[in-house]
């Protein structure tokens, strides 16, 4: 099994993080849910550990059966839309990478 991680930076102020958080559960999760061979999906609030800075927010990981599964569902018209619609509301605070998930 593989899972895209998607790790947000936290925005600017309150208003931005508002904004940001708006179109995240509204538009953006329904979206990357649609998504074809999606098996499931987590959304975490990062709170970080005491005493230290954190600089992220969120973290989601969206889980496929395989890197074959993933680069099909990114292919199709669903994946494609998820990645412009990330691109176009957060890319200034999103940073992904591919885990493979050892069982």
């Amino acid at each position: 099994m593989v899972k895209l991680i998607a790790l947000y930076r936290k925005a600017e102020d309150a208003e931005a993080l508002a904004e940001f958080e708006k179109h995240y559960y509204e538009v953006h999760m329904p979206l990357v849910l649609k998504t074809p061979g999606l098996i499931k999906s987590e959304v975490a609030k990062i709170t970080g550990l005491p005493g230290m800075e954190n600089k992220y927010h969120l973290m989601a990981e969206m889980y496929y059966a395989d890197m074959d599964a993933f680069n099909a569902a990114m292919a199709t018209p669903e994946g494609r839309a998820a990645g412009k619609d990330l691109m176009g509301f957060a890319k200034q605070y999103v940073e992904m990478i591919i885990g493979e998930v050892k069982e």
